[in-house]
């Protein structure tokens, strides 16, 4: 209720600004170059939509996207981050509406991540996983971010001060609809 997910959508471009504007890549975002932008931060709701009867199907829903039409589902990473998540191959068979909240979690991190976006608006992406599950998407974030730490970035919203401590290089903290310097 203090603001943290209003932010993020607004970052997302998905909410209008009150004030001020939006810079990505050196510049103001404008109109025009919206889908762009969109292609290049992702935001990640807590509570995920999939739209697809299977995991897979999810998955491999975004490419049908003109702005992702040139590139294709990558079956093989996909089944490596699943291992990375404790998951096997099977999962991607998986009917979306048998998934259990942690797991929509986990798909949508998949869809995000897959998307190697420039920008991931991860909102409470683990509130609905337990510890063991938890350590691995951080992990799996962590890496994700490492294999290009000049040309990636993600801003995690937790209430977990220390999962904040694992996954941040730089905090900051939102009191009612105030931010104020972390650590």
């Amino acid at each position: 209720g203090s603001g943290k997910t209003l932010l993020l959508r607004a970052l997302a471009l998905l909410d209008p600004l009150e004030a001020g504007e939006i810079h990505f890549e050196g510049r103001p975002v404008d109109r025009t170059w919206i889908p762009h932008f969109r292609s290049q931060v992702v935001y990640m709701h807590q509570r995920p939509m999939l739209l697809a009867n299977r995991v897979e199907a999810a998955l491999r829903l975004p490419y049908a996207l003109e702005i992702h039409r040139s590139r294709s589902f990558d079956r093989k990473r996909t089944v490596e981050m699943l291992r990375r998540l404790g998951r096997d191959e099977t999962f991607l068979d998986k009917l979306v509406s048998e998934l259990s909240g942690g797991e929509s979690q986990l798909v949508a991190l998949l869809r995000a991540i897959q998307l190697d976006p420039k920008v991931l608006l991860l909102d409470e992406p683990t509130a609905a996983l337990d510890a063991a599950a938890t350590a691995a998407v951080e992990n799996l974030v962590g890496d994700w971010l490492a294999e290009s730490p000049d040309s990636r970035a993600a801003v995690w919203v937790t209430h977990a001060a220390d999962q904040a401590r694992r996954v941040a290089e730089r905090t900051l903290m939102i009191e009612q609809g105030r931010i104020e310097n972390g650590e």
